[in-house]
């Protein structure tokens, strides 16, 4: 019997053991007891094994209980801490802070083992992001089937129609979808957000099912009964395909949009694209559309359409860039890794734009992750950056930074050539933008951007230019109909150039420009089909044209300071889109602007019957300061149209009138640092453009392929050419040596684009011509003998292919080709003697060409893992640029060998660039 009392006591312990523990009767407290700590108790309790997120290492618990199950008990917890749990068996609890888990989870989550086996450690971030992803579907599909009430439901019987208007933004960082389609279907309505991932659109009243798509994004939709005018903001999740190949596309899509010559350049993974020296840049990429050009390798700013690089307005956060280049113009100014949206405009320009008459490359920075913190960067065999971004109040403000520098001159310094390894070239920037809600109605956003270039060429001369900008931007929403963007921005571009290896001849040359603008503009909804755009802008420019000052108490450079500049732009705008039918859409735009050019300067009066030239000057008048030089008033005229002929067919059309009141003086074919922007007066007029433009656009296979087809023809007036010679550097009366001219440009463009599928990518091809006439009254001011000759933009063919193919999710391919015609030159022709001088006689300008441009270039692109959440995302890129070692000619020049002209060609790149690139990203 004795021998039977401890089996029965064992016995009835293991029955009231298993009881309790069934049961999971606790009492006791929890007094600010970190979450680690609180469930080492509770496993140390009871055969239970927790797995949860490591953030929540730090939450505190503080809680009393008295006899409560274990089920209660977390009960309580997720009540007092918003910490959610998930009991998936007597062994298994789950925690996380953000997701609500649902009673059944997929049968993979867990590996089904034994007792016997070694169980999986707390925190196996593959459980974690199943739980995730399980937890998103599970709210993503209960959002789409919900029925959401939008509107006054007393208000359902007034009117028949109501506006319904909200924000599309990341579930993650909060960060604004721009371009997102808003939509529904039987018949089609739909809008697409703007900038600030805005929309606003009316529908008749009664119920529906919103769609909402964005490239890169899960498409998702909603269901709405909708009984009066309310807004309805909606969340999208990020798109989770590796290795997403950078798209180009049209606002809305190629069918819908109403504008001709639009691209919209989503940034997303650019890096793909192979690049020289591995910079992924976004103006690179621009290069390979239609229409658009450079002319030359390496060169600086971009050519639209046989316009001058000075034509174009580049916008950063809406606020100009004049000098867009880093490094010779190997890099441009624009970091992508903190990019929103980059618009390309060659045609069809509405008229809240203006101040240039080529085109206008519209990019907008990101707001930053509302949400967390995060960071990403990467690095390349000359450049270095990182991104900083997170929120300063949780869904409230945010910001981002990213930074960038060079340590290439360790490369040069290992070249051959003594004249490269002695020079040094580099540059850095920083960008950066706050974002806060204050209400909302209102946001405000703070947006500066600031870089530094140097380089010195065989210890020569040292060049240093610096780009500034700043703005500060108030965005208003007065009701689901109107809102509005007031904002006061300011722009900064200066130059210096010094050189003392001669201390006689020492010296300092500065040159600078000031921008400063105001700007309000309205958006407003007036009905159903319709959007009307109009507001005030107003710049005033100040300029610095040149100030050289000897550099040493031995140098004997006489000091030149030119009178300053200053000018006043001020326009009022206004624009109206409306859908006539569903088949026809127009848009009329008119903008009035005003430019005066003030004082202090001086002005030169020449004689009768004579040409523009120094010895013809008859008089000088100066005038004082913030004195009335000269007022210009030029009306500009903005119209385009669009008929849908099929649903996958459609042609559009547009004319385009703008005025440019600002130029750069140069006699060079690409843009360097040293060229001078200068603003119009009584001896500079303004350039005046019109352009006619006309397309065709298909779409097959649904919209994974794309096809267009647009023609242009284009007339300006005013254009600057030079004089033969010309001195442009610190000249006082510029006007003896330029040239007012005409030109005409015309040309076809064919785009021919995939979007989607295992082989993606774009196939283009341009016919444009580019060609100005110089004929003034005397021969002095004839080029040509007064004939159209070719504009050194003028190059009339060019093929660019750009292709990405997918091997597997984490790799992939990018093969790239160009091809375009040499651009125009001119060439000496024969040798001559004159008063004992050795000079060469040269041919009409521009008659010649230089050999046509060709290059092939090829990327491998390796992706890490791509669990959802991983912490650290991590890639590398390996490409090769110029890939067949190509010797294309940047520029031709000629020596005199043996009383022979030789010709030889210079080379930027002779050989292959290969490039290895790391990328890394925090989640």
């Amino acid at each position: 019997m004795t021998k039977k009392i401890p089996l029965l006591l064992i016995i009835l312990s293991f029955i009231y053991s298993f009881s309790a523990q069934s049961q999971d009767l606790m009492s006791g407290s929890y007094q600010q007891t970190y979450f680690m700590d609180m469930i080492d108790d509770l496993e140390s309790r009871y055969d239970i094994r927790f797995f949860f997120e490591p953030k929540l290492d730090s939450t505190k618990v503080d809680l009393t209980f008295s006899e409560l199950t274990l089920e209660k008990l977390l009960s309580e917890i997720t009540n007092m801490s918003n910490i959610n749990f998930y009991l998936k068996d007597k062994k298994t609890v789950i925690a996380t802070g953000e997701y609500v888990i649902k009673n059944e989870l997929p049968p993979t989550l867990f590996n089904e083992q034994s007792d016997t086996q070694q169980q999986p450690v707390r925190d196996d971030s593959f459980i974690l992001d199943n739980i995730r992803e399980v937890a998103e579907q599970d709210k993503d599909n209960r959002l789409e089937k919900q029925l959401i009430e939008i509107g006054d439901p007393i208000k359902r019987f007034d009117g028949n129609t109501a506006i319904i208007s909200g924000y599309v933004r990341e579930d993650k960082t909060g960060e604004p979808v721009i371009g997102a389609s808003v939509f529904k279907k039987d018949p089609l309505v739909g809008v697409v957000t703007d900038q600030y991932g805005y929309y606003s659109f009316t529908l008749p009243k009664g119920k529906y099912e919103l769609f909402i798509n964005s490239t890169g994004m899960k498409a998702t939709k909603r269901q709405i009964m909708l009984y009066s005018d309310g807004e309805l903001n909606m969340e999208m999740r990020n798109d989770i395909i590796s290795l997403k190949e950078i798209v180009v596309s049209g606002e809305k899509n190629t069918i819908e949009n109403l504008q001709t010559g639009f691209a919209n350049l989503n940034i997303k993974n650019i890096r793909q694209i192979p690049s020289i020296m591995g910079e992924a840049d976004i103006m690179k990429i621009a290069l390979t559309l239609p229409g658009v050009q450079t002319v030359g390798e390496g060169a600086a700013g971009f050519n639209v359409r046989g316009g001058s690089a000075d034509q174009n307005l580049v916008l950063l956060n809406d606020v100009p860039v004049y000098n867009t280049n880093h490094l010779f113009g190997f890099f441009s100014v624009f970091n992508p890794d903190v990019i929103s949206s980059a618009n390309l405009y060659k045609s069809g320009i509405g008229a809240n734009y203006g101040g240039r008459i080529a085109s206008v490359f519209d990019v907008a920075l990101r707001d930053g992750n509302k949400k967390k913190f995060t960071y990403k960067g990467g690095i390349s065999p000359v450049t270095g950056k990182i991104t900083l971004e997170g929120p300063i109040k949780k869904d409230t403000s945010s910001y981002i930074i990213g930074i960038r520098s060079t340590y290439s001159d360790w490369m040069l310094s290992l070249l051959d050539d003594p004249n490269l390894r002695n020079s040094t070239g580099g540059f850095s920037d920083i960008v950066g933008k706050v974002n806060h809600k204050i209400d909302e109605k209102n946001n405000l956003t703070l947006s500066a951007y600031h870089s530094r270039d140097k380089f010195s060429l065989n210890s020569d001369s040292l060049y240093r230019y610096y780009n500034t900008n700043a703005s500060l931007q108030l965005r208003h929403t007065f009701s689901n109909q109107l809102n509005s963007t007031s904002s006061l921005s300011f722009a900064n571009y200066n130059y210096n150039l010094s050189s003392e290896d001669n201390p006689v001849n020492a010296f300092k040359l500065d040159y600078r420009i000031n921008h400063y603008s105001f700007k309000t503009e309205f958006n407003y909804f007036p009905k159903e089909k319709a959007n009307v755009k109009f507001g005030v802008s107003s710049i005033l420019y100040q300029l610095q044209p040149g100030d050289k000052q000897p550099l040493g108490s031995s140098s004997l450079v006489i000091p030149i300071d030119l009178y300053d500049e200053k000018g006043l732009e001020t326009a009022l705008y206004g624009g109206y889109e409306y859908d006539l039918s569903d088949k026809l859409s127009v848009y009329g735009g008119l903008r009035l602007s005003v430019f005066n050019s003030f004082g202090p300067g001086q002005s030169y009066t020449y004689l009768p019957d004579s040409p523009k030239e120094p010895e013809f000057i008859k008089d000088t008048t100066y005038h004082s300061n913030n004195e009335l030089i000269k007022t210009y008033l030029g009306p500009e005229i903005r119209l385009s149209g669009r008929y849908k002929l099929q649903n996958d067919l459609s042609v559009k059309f547009s004319y385009d009138r703008m005025n440019q009141y600002i130029h750069v003086l140069s006699n060079t074919t690409s843009i360097s640092p040293t060229d001078n922007w200068r603003l119009s007066s009584d001896a500079i007029k303004p350039q005046t453009g019109n352009q006619y433009s006309i397309g065709l656009y298909k779409t097959f296979y649904g919209t994974s392929l794309e096809l267009s087809v647009e023609g242009y023809y284009k007339r300006v007036k005013n254009i600057l050419e030079y004089k033969d010679g010309a001195d442009l550097l610190l000249n006082e009366a510029l006007e003896t040596e330029i040239i007012s001219a005409k030109g005409k440009s015309y040309g076809l463009e064919i785009l021919l684009k995939k979007n989607s599928g295992k082989f993606s990518g774009w196939l283009s091809y341009t016919y444009a011509r580019s060609l100005i006439q110089a004929n003034g009254l005397y021969s002095v001011e004839q080029i040509n003998s007064g004939n159209y000759y070719p504009s050194n933009y003028d190059k009339p063919h060019a093929v660019v292919l750009v292709s990405n193919f997918k091997i597997n999710r984490r790799v992939n391919i990018s093969f790239n080709v160009n091809y375009s015609t040499g651009r125009p030159a001119t060439f000496p022709v024969t040798k001559y003697v004159f008063k004992d001088q050795p000079l060469l006689l040269y041919t009409y300008r521009n008659q010649y060409r230089i050999p046509h441009y060709f290059r092939t270039d090829l990327a491998f692109n390796f992706e890490g893992n791509h669990r959802v959440h991983k912490k650290i995302h991590g890639s590398w890129s390996f490409s090769v640029y110029n890939l067949t070692s190509r010797a294309n000619a940047y520029s031709v020049f000629f020596r005199s060998e043996n009383e022979e002209i030789k010709g030889y060609k210079l080379s930027v790149f002779k050989s292959a660039i290969p490039t290895v690139t790391y990328h890394f990203q925090l989640q």
